[in-house]
Order: structure tokens, then sequence, then C-alpha cells
């Protein structure tokens, strides 16, 4: 399993978009193979900064889901939003 927290820095007036955005995607999201697991988090601190915390089974699933048209669609929506590049971390969790 590949857990994913990817670091969302956002112009100050931009927020609710994204959030608007992440609401209608978060389901389409989740129905794609391998998305187990999708939520959103507000950084403490740092009203700008939201994370998405993700579960996928296989790293293939990730990759089909960053290469399919949905997520280009939705980068092109998100992207005019952030105030900094994204910042993405992964770690494959390996079970006994």
């Amino acid at each position: 399993m590949i857990k994913r927290i990817v670091k969302l820095t956002f112009q100050p007036d931009q927020i609710d978009n994204f959030i608007k955005i992440f609401e209608e995607s978060q389901p389409k999201i989740l129905a794609m193979p391998g998305c187990t697991h999708l939520e959103l988090w507000r950084a403490v601190g740092d009203s700008n900064v939201l994370f998405t915390y993700s579960y996928w089974e296989r790293e293939e699933d990730l990759d089909h889901y960053r290469q399919s048209e949905f997520f280009k669609a939705t980068w092109q929506r998100t992207k005019a939003l952030f105030e900094d590049r994204a910042e993405a971390w992964s770690v494959e969790v390996v079970s006994d």
C-alpha cells in the first residue's frame, strides 16, 4: 500500500475554490482503481496550506491516476490557485 501526502500552498483568496474542487473530485478519485482513502487536512498555523492524504493499493494505481485525463483536467483547474509549488511524499507500507 502507498500512503501519499501532498502539501498544497494556495493564494489566500483561493482556498475555498480548491475545497469546492476537492469535494467534487473526491468521490471520482475514490472510484479509481486502487484508491482506498482520500481526505483533506488543514495545516495548523498556516491557513494557506492544505494537505491531501490518500492510500493507494499499488504504485501502478497511483501512476494510472496521475496519467488519467481526469487528473489532467483537475490539475488544469487547480494549478492557477497555488501560491507555491506542490510538494508530495509517498511511503510504501509493507505488511507482514
